[in-house]
């Protein structure tokens, strides 16, 4: 993937130490991000459910699964709540938990409690409070939502170990930074934090994994 370059000359300007991790692996080092094959704002959040916690490896195999009962695709809204849920949790490898997450999203879509085709007129923080409120997507997924199906430029993901991490080493942290620091660490980045993020991400190439 190629970084279009006023973002990162902004980010380049603003933070030495950022500039440094941009300028070690050019406008063309990031990966390009992951769709999981969907391209609707429900598709995703079923992808993103049924992924929490597990290897990407793993989340695909058992997605697979969920698609292949329905025909290799994802269920609809309403293919969730009339199918079974222990014959759905046993045919896919989902946990108890992940079937009940899957079947709050179809209730909140269902009953219009969760608008998917207006979630690309809100803010992001309007975002955030929309998917929250469904049982099982918290800040962490509402934040991967954003950065890589919306697309949004300027969001801080606090809450991903990955980022916590890698602000750690490039600043020389003590420790994994909380939210307020890392908000502090960030603020020059504005309006580009989705691209800062990604860049860090990608710094932890070079870095043993824990």
């Amino acid at each position: 993937m190629t970084a279009a370059p006023e973002p990162l000359e902004h980010l380049r300007a603003a933070d030495p130490v950022l500039r440094a991790i941009i300028d070690r692996y050019g406008p063309d080092g990031l990966r390009e991000r992951r769709e999981g094959g969907q391209t609707e704002h429900y598709g995703v959040l079923v992808r993103s459910i049924v992924g929490q916690q597990l290897s990407t490896k793993a989340a695909a195999a058992i997605y697979r699964r969920l698609a292949d009962r329905f025909g290799g695709r994802a269920p609809t809204p309403q293919e969730v709540l009339d199918d079974d849920p222990q014959e759905l949790r046993a045919a896919a490898g989902l946990s108890h938990a992940k079937v009940a997450f899957l079947r709050s999203l179809a209730e909140h879509v269902l009953d219009g409690s969760l608008e998917l085709d207006k979630l690309d007129l809100l803010s992001d923080d309007e975002v955030i409070a929309e998917l929250t409120a469904v049982k099982g997507i918290g800040v962490w997924s509402s934040h991967m939502f954003l950065m890589f199906h919306l697309e949004r430029p300027d969001v801080l993901a606090v809450g991903d170990l990955g980022i916590r991490k890698a602000m750690m080493v490039a600043y020389g942290l003590d420790s994994l930074p909380l939210p307020p620091a890392m908000e502090e660490i960030a603020a020059p980045w504005q309006p580009y934090r989705t691209l800062a993020c990604r860049y860090l991400w990608r710094s932890l190439d070079n870095e043993p994994v824990a």
